[in-house]
């Protein structure tokens, strides 16, 4: 399990109170996704899409690509202030992933501006902007069975990890039937579906010679597809978890 702890860094960087969202601001409830940032006038590209998450008990939570972070949020005078304790996930992430935690806390704790314009929020300090879109709209959730599932995220223990060439692993589910690739091989087995759980059976693929990456990512993908995993959709990512991790999927639409 993913363990809650204070992020030491991003508490001492928030400041002001555990105050909640203004009445009538339109945050309430809704979960924006990026489409675009930009800082010091130069287009930056995160390790995935930016989530701010404002909660209807006045909390915002956000995500660049490694750890959820979360704290009591106040919006009045179109202001984003963080509240003073924060809570994060403790994955420690690497390759593009590994900074998203200090740039996207740095940005939330500079007290950015915010401007909301029906499913459009704009977020903004001095030298960061982020332009974003109600995830309803932005990424309606797929389907669990018939969508092309690609491989993004692999989590063990407590490490997540975006492995070179995890985009070519894919898998789609039919009824009790699952078929895909390991970015190598192609396989298929039986699947059984439970509501929040899928139960995988041994699966059987084609027998080329993997080496180096492309073995490394096949291994990986396959024991992880193996006997009783919950699962969630959120619009266009599949999260499959068990006890000793997990892998994450993006809907190719």
């Amino acid at each position: 399990m993913i363990a809650l702890v204070a992020t030491g860094v991003l508490a001492l960087t928030a400041c002001g109170n555990d105050a909640t969202p203004a009445p009538g601001s339109g945050l309430s409830g809704r979960t924006f996704l990026s489409t675009s940032v930009t800082e010091n006038g130069k287009p930056r590209t995160p390790a995935t899409k930016v989530r701010l998450q404002f909660t209807t008990d006045g909390r915002l939570s956000w995500y660049a690509g490694c750890n959820s972070s979360e704290t009591s949020v106040s919006t009045a005078d179109n202001r984003l202030v963080l509240g003073k304790e924060i809570t994060s996930t403790a994955m420690g992430c690497l390759g593009p992933a590994a900074g998203a935690d200090k740039w996207i806390g740095g940005v939330l704790s500079a007290k950015p501006t915010w401007k909301l314009d029906g499913d459009k929020l704009v977020v903004s300090t001095d030298s960061t902007t982020i332009s974003l879109v109600d995830k309803q709209t932005a990424e309606p959730a797929a389907a669990l069975d018939g969508t092309k599932w690609a491989l993004s995220t692999i989590v063990a223990g407590e490490t997540a990890s975006h492995p070179a060439g995890a985009e070519k692993a894919w898998l789609t589910l039919n009824g009790d039937r699952v078929t895909g690739s390991t970015g190598c091989n192609e396989f298929q087995g039986v699947v059984a579906n439970a509501p929040g759980k899928l139960t995988f059976g041994e699966l059987a693929t084609t027998r080329r010679a993997c080496k180096g990456d492309a073995a490394k990512l096949e291994s990986l993908l396959l024991n992880g597809l193996k006997g009783d995993l919950t699962y969630r959709i959120d619009g266009s990512v599949l999260s499959l978890r068990s006890s000793s991790g997990g892998l994450d999927f993006t809907a190719l639409r």
